[in-house]
């Protein structure tokens, strides 16, 4: 892996825990109370990894006030986190590669698009977030995946370039994120198979899960 500094940044949400079905699930119930139809498939291709607000805005207008897009996400997440609950656990592989990963000096970040709420229900709720340097939310950025700010605001608090940054994500927004960052990437295929991510040259790896995964040839050259 060589001496200089080097970093993996974890997307959260399909990534470190399998939930994007519960999450795409609470949309849909979110929606449907509206009398909203969403095809779930297309919806996570195109909102996985934006942040909710941005979700809200897109679907039911931009014209909507800041307090009742925080009143009508906060109604969203607290069915997700309802649904989601009984059924958290890291993917497989997951607590094995952080262990080797710290071992190698290796700097644990997240940034997900996740409100403080569920970043608290799933790294708090799983005791994860001991073994983070830094996690980045959507409190801490203007924008959420594919706009890069996320992974570069991760990179900068951890110092490490974005070069030797190396971004885990199971979505294409947030590969293309990760793109727009200058970071390589690694997919996990928890909710897509790995042919939705060909188009994009910054993906290094593709796994089923953590497992496997081997860090020495993820950072070799």
């Amino acid at each position: 892996m060589g001496l200089e500094k080097s970093a993996f940044i974890f997307d959260m949400d399909g990534t470190i825990v399998d939930n994007m079905a519960f999450h795409t699930q609470s949309w849909i119930t979110f929606f449907e109370q509206r009398g909203m139809t969403i095809d779930a498939e297309e919806f996570f291709r195109t909102t996985a990894g934006r942040q909710g607000k941005e979700i809200i805005r897109a679907h039911m207008g931009e014209h909507l006030l800041d307090d009742e897009v925080l009143a009508l996400n906060l109604e969203k997440e607290t069915v997700y986190r309802e649904l989601y609950g009984p059924h958290r656990k890291t993917v497989g592989g997951f607590d094995e590669l952080i262990r080797r990963a710290k071992e190698q000096g290796v700097v644990l970040a997240v940034a997900t698009a996740a409100p403080n709420a569920n970043i608290e229900f799933t790294l708090d709720g799983l005791d994860l977030r001991r073994h983070f340097d830094i996690v980045v939310g959507a409190a801490d950025v203007a924008r959420g995946k594919p706009n890069p700010d996320g992974f570069l605001l991760a990179a900068e608090r951890c110092a490490v370039p974005p070069e030797r940054c190396i971004v885990f994500e199971d979505a294409p927004l947030g590969v293309e994120a990760a793109r727009r960052a200058g970071m390589r990437c690694v997919v996990l295929t928890t909710t897509l198979p790995a042919n939705a991510f060909d188009e994009f040259e910054n993906v290094i790896a593709v796994a089923a899960d953590f497992s496997e995964l081997d860090i020495d040839a993820l950072f070799a050259d």
